[in-house]
């Protein structure tokens, strides 16, 4: 018995075919135009090296680092250009090497390059209400691309913390270098959020209280898969050298850099200050995590304290505002200054000159710092090398580097509580001008352990390891 089969297309069965073919090709093309937009911009590859910092307007230590970072490849390597990432619009290289000079004191050779981004809302808090770590870093993602496409440099070199955009530079052909701060999850965080010890509403719920450090875990399993891939990683502390050590492995390519802070302008000021009144400064961008309010309430404190025969001291909030939410803060503190019936003592100085801000300096007898793991602190090292005893958070930078005992003498004070702080402002309150001065003179000596001329050595020693040879 001989079976016969036959089969025939059945318009449904063509309808079919077509849908799959169609989808493949829906799927294929973007991933084909990525393919060649990546070797199309691979083969334009520029003896460059590119800064990645969406913010430089912004005047922090940060801001410090990045154009103490672009001089010394300008003075090293004079035949790699210097290119700028930045989402300022307004940022010209003229402008720019301005306000290096300006709010930093740092002169460039000459002006760098700037490539102007406009994706920068997709790092920016707002546009993530919820998960703003994870949404932030996946966005910075985004950034990168738009930069890249615009400009492939033979060095990307990240000074602002995106370590989620190193994937990216390696698939562009990039050799990665980034100067890491402050890690964007650290192990300390992770550690109080799975004791319940943060004061987030989150933490008086279990099951939110679990999620968070499910997330917090995943998160900072990501995070170590996409910092492996920074070739060269330069960190400004003890404490984020441990930390991104553990996160990021590999310690033989991670080095501790201190940042460029400013002393020998700030040594040259006379330790000797105005008795009536005496002044305290803070001085820190005006963001939550400075925790301006705390130094407030503390200083408040510290004025109902005062025996009547000491003179009230001033207290000068010295910082910058990146945006609105920042000017708002500012206005609250204001506010704040008021309700506690101490305005009258308390001054506000915002986006000043550095030449003001060295005045500022020069009279204070004592400067406050208030964020919790501040993984280095810039301005408490300016603080004593302005010869104002410090006030520093007991946690991270300046516990672990800073704040320590200098030829047997006492450089300056840590706390945690407003009760601790308030108790320091009236330890230096009470001391004799003797007193006062030697710890100021012992803060002085210790400063000079994180002089600029100090990072440049270091800095230069370390980035030679991956810049000798620069292709022409």
């Amino acid at each position: 018995m001989i079976c016969k089969f036959s089969w025939q297309y059945h318009p449904k069965d063509y309808m079919k075919g077509g849908i799959i073919v169609a989808t493949f090709i829906v799927i294929l093309t973007p991933i084909v135009k990525l393919f060649f937009t990546i070797k199309k911009c691979r083969r334009q590859r520029k003896n460059a090296v590119a800064f990645f910092h969406p913010y430089t307007n912004d005047c922090g230590g940060g801001e410090r680092v990045l154009w103490c970072a672009v001089k010394g490849i300008q003075e090293l390597f004079p035949d790699l250009e210097c290119v700028v990432y930045t989402g300022d619009q307004d940022a010209s290289p003229e402008n720019l090497t301005a306000l290096a000079i300006e709010r930093f004191g740092v002169a460039l050779l000459h002006p760098p390059k700037v490539v102007h981004l406009y994706k920068t809302k997709w790092i920016e808090d707002t546009t993530f209400p919820r998960f703003k770590m994870m949404g932030k870093s996946f966005g910075s993602v985004y950034l990168s691309w738009e930069a890249l496409c615009k400009l492939v440099p033979i060095y990307y070199f990240d000074t602002s913390g995106y370590a989620f955009t190193y994937p990216v530079a390696r698939i562009f052909g990039c050799k990665v270098i980034c100067y890491t701060h402050c890690p964007t999850i650290s192990l300390d965080k992770l550690s109080r959020v799975e004791a319940g010890t943060t004061k987030s509403v989150v933490a008086k719920s279990v099951l939110l209280s679990r999620f968070k450090v499910i997330y917090y875990k995943f998160f900072s399993w990501l995070y170590g898969i996409v910092g492996s891939y920074a070739h060269l990683v330069m960190v400004n502390s003890s404490w984020t050298r441990a930390h991104i050590n553990k996160l990021w492995g590999s310690p033989e390519r991670i080095f501790r850099v201190y940042p460029p802070c400013h002393t020998s302008g700030l040594q040259v000021l006379p330790l000797e200050r105005p008795a009536i009144p005496p002044k305290f400064i803070s001085l820190a961008q005006f963001r939550p995590e400075k925790a301006h309010s705390l130094k407030l309430e503390a200083f408040a404190l510290a004025i109902k304290s005062l025996d009547s025969t000491l003179a009230k001291p001033i207290l000068q909030f010295v910082g910058t505002c990146r945006n609105e939410a920042d000017e708002m803060r500012l206005q609250k503190l204001k506010d704040q200054a008021i309700e506690l019936n101490v305005d009258d003592y308390v001054e506000f100085y915002k986006d000043i000159t550095y030449r003001d801000l060295v005045q500022l300096l020069g009279a204070a007898i004592a400067g406050l710092h208030a964020m919790t793991d501040e993984h280095f602190g810039i301005n408490v090292v300016e603080y004593m090398a302005a010869g104002a005893i410090p006030i520093a958070h007991n946690s991270a930078g300046p516990k672990t580097d800073i704040i320590s005992i200098e030829d047997g003498k006492q450089v300056g004070f840590l706390a945690q509580h407003v009760e601790e702080y308030t108790d320091a402002m009236l330890q230096i309150l009470r001391m004799t001008e003797s007193e006062r001065l030697e710890m100021a003179d012992a803060a002085r000596q210790r400063a000079s352990r994180f002089s600029e001329q100090r990072f440049y050595r270091h800095y230069k020693i370390v980035i030679q390891r991956i810049i000798c040879h620069p292709k022409k």
